[in-house]
């Protein structure tokens, strides 16, 4: 009782450190910068899909291991299972990019000063960048552009945004001849990585399925044996079986995300990853 005891603490312990490591900020290259309410609805995702998984395999089984594995599994459901979506989302957004950039040359070329271009263009942006575009514009009105710029950066959070700040700025300085020229190549680059994004997803689909086929497959598998043949499984609810089930659910996790990570999109790397201090939301 005392081992099963210090397994459940483990197990607790272990699930505390997957709340605080999901809860901390990473700076990702291959999707945006979520906004605070993004963050709180992703993290009461997580929290609920551990908590649905975990709860009722510790009233079933009474194993600490066990709960703790699914609570992890719960957790990073949506790595594993939403990764196509999180893709079309960042193609989405690049193509956006693309498109915006188009609308910023053309007004800028009807005689329109750079910040009136950016305002004109904020009614008409595309859906997956409109509200950033808004907010750029709203900034106009009480910092100037350069800083303005640098948050909508931080805000888009992409590499091809990047390099589009990176050329009005240059532009509001003075430093660029033919920014219409510049922007247009701007755009068709980001028009050429989406359509690289839309070949590498389409290489790594079998990949990803393969990945929900066994996540699938070994959950049903268990979730069967505990209700159709429960004494199959008795052996695992003594110490060392509790200690022989985590082995097998630490391997077999860490294979998932291996798998996992092999089918994700690698983005370049930004180089406009610091949010300004000086601007106040």
């Amino acid at each position: 009782m005392n081992l099963l005891a210090a397994l459940a603490g483990a197990g607790l312990a272990f699930g505390t450190w997957i709340l605080v490591d999901g809860l901390r900020q990473r700076p990702s290259a291959s999707a945006p910068v979520p906004r605070r309410v993004n963050v709180q609805a992703d993290v009461r995702q997580r929290v609920t899909l551990a908590a649905a998984l975990a709860l009722p395999t510790a009233l079933v089984t009474r194993w600490p291991v066990a709960a703790a594995a699914l609570a992890a599994a719960g957790w990073f459901t949506p790595e594993l299972f939403g990764s196509k979506a999180t893709q079309d989302r960042a193609t989405a957004r690049t193509e956006a990019i693309a498109a915006w950039t188009e609308m910023l040359r053309d007004t800028m070329s009807g005689a329109h000063g750079l910040e009136q271009a950016v305002i004109t263009t904020a009614a008409i942006a595309p859906a997956p960048i409109k509200l950033e575009v808004t907010n750029l514009a709203v900034r106009l009105e009480r910092v100037p552009l350069s800083v303005a710029l640098q948050e909508f950066a931080a805000d888009l959070a992409h590499p091809t945004a990047d390099l589009v700040v990176a050329a009005l700025t240059l532009a509001w300085q003075g430093s660029v001849g033919d920014l219409a020229e510049l922007l247009g190549t701007l755009a068709e680059s980001a028009r050429e990585e989406a359509g690289m994004r839309l070949r590498v997803e389409a290489a790594r689909a079998r990949l990803r399925t393969a990945v929900r086929v066994i996540a699938a497959s070994t959950a049903g598998t268990a979730i069967g044996l505990i209700l159709l043949n429960r004494k199959y499984l008795d052996v695992y609810g003594s110490a060392t079986g509790q200690l022989t089930l985590a082995c097998v659910a630490l391997c077999w996790g860490i294979a998932l995300r291996w798998l996992s990570q092999m089918s994700e999109f690698v983005a370049p790397e930004r180089f406009l990853a610091v949010r300004p201090q000086a601007v106040e939301r």
